[in-house]
């Protein structure tokens, strides 16, 4: 249970971007640098209480913009990552909830944020607990981070849990390319501290797949 951009095609805005005004994407931006500070800046025992009210920001904006898929992205996100703080198998509906949001921003729109919904819902399920605890599927999460990577294919976040998920099935050669290929990631403009902490957990993972490969 631990641990765990508007898309542009030929020019054409995707419904949920069209949502978005200025006020949204300064909302969203300010969620994103919330969660990072949390996820890589604060000391462990604090994140449990921040992600709390941070989750309550989120929850707010969809409650206030529930045709806006990228809210619910990141109330996914948040809640996801309020479970993984905590912990235990009194994260577990907090999991199902984050579950549920994600899977309402890919009926929304599946390619906004560059497909991050996938990304984020794939890690939910190779995470979590599986039947008759969770929900968790490694072969669900399988399918769900490879239309990530179709969406995103050279992104730092879907390249390192498609990279992570591949070490948790013993494909440590295979784990190995996708984290190289996370490291090698285009910077995300206004997501400094989100790129430097996945980068570490990059570098930390791949210390790991080596020790198999050796």
């Amino acid at each position: 249970m631990k641990k765990i951009a508007a898309c542009l095609l030929l020019g054409v805005l995707s419904q949920s971007v069209w949502a978005l005004d200025n006020a949204d994407q300064q909302r969203l931006s300010g969620i994103q640098q919330s969660w990072a500070h949390i996820q890589y800046e604060l000391p462990v025992e604090q994140r449990t209480a921040a992600f709390e009210k941070l989750a309550a920001q989120t929850s707010a904006f969809t409650h206030e913009r529930q045709s806006v898929a990228e809210a619910w992205i990141w109330s996914g996100i948040v809640t996801s990552s309020w479970a993984g703080a905590q912990g235990g198998l009194g994260a577990l509906s907090k999991a199902k909830a984050a579950k549920v949001d994600l899977e309402k921003a890919l009926a929304l729109d599946p390619k906004a944020l560059q497909g991050s919904a996938y990304t984020s819902l794939g890690a939910l399920y190779d995470r979590v607990p599986g039947w008759p605890i969770g929900f968790g599927d490694s072969d669900k999460a399988e399918q769900l981070l490879k239309e990530a990577l179709l969406l995103n294919p050279t992104g730092i976040d879907s390249l390192y849990f498609w990279g992570d998920h591949l070490y948790r099935q013993k494909r440590y050669g295979e784990a190995k390319d996708a984290l190289q290929k996370a490291l090698q990631a285009p910077p995300r403009p206004g997501r400094e501290s989100a790129d430097a902490g996945r980068r570490k957990e990059i570098e930390a993972l791949l210390v790991d797949v080596n020790k198999k490969l050796n």
